[in-house]
């Protein structure tokens, strides 16, 4: 499996909400950063930590929360996911949809690295009340 299909499978879990599916394609010792003025800003390493420090909070602060790539650019082991965000903050009830860049690393089938670019401003919006 190429690291395009790698990242194609994770996003496909996201989709259908498969966490399973989408844990299958990490490295024990992944490391995943959320961009500077997100919600869940900071870098996590381990499964366990992405998925408590965001997956879960983004199951349950967010209403058809949903990260859908566009296009992906991909060379070597570098991934690159070109999409939007789109979901409503339960808190507020304000909606939102900002642009994403997303970098991966894939190496061996597995992914080790991510990092998250993405127009925080848009996203800030949607938690104010």
């Amino acid at each position: 499996m190429s690291p395009l299909d790698t990242i194609q499978r994770l996003y496909a879990g996201f989709a259908s909400a498969d966490l399973p599916a989408v844990l299958a394609g990490m490295a024990p010792d992944i490391e995943w950063t959320e961009a500077e003025g997100y919600p869940y800003a900071g870098t996590f390493h381990g499964p366990q930590a992405i998925v408590d420090g965001v997956f879960i909070r983004l199951a349950t602060e967010w209403a058809g929360y949903q990260a859908v790539p566009d296009r992906y650019v991909s060379e070597g082991d570098e991934v690159i996911a070109l999409g939007h965000y789109s979901g409503t903050y339960k808190a507020t009830g304000k909606s939102f949809r900002a642009p994403f860049v997303h970098a991966w690393t894939v190496r061996g089938g597995q992914i080790v690295r991510f990092v998250q670019h993405v127009d925080t401003v848009l996203v800030q919006r949607a938690l104010q009340p």
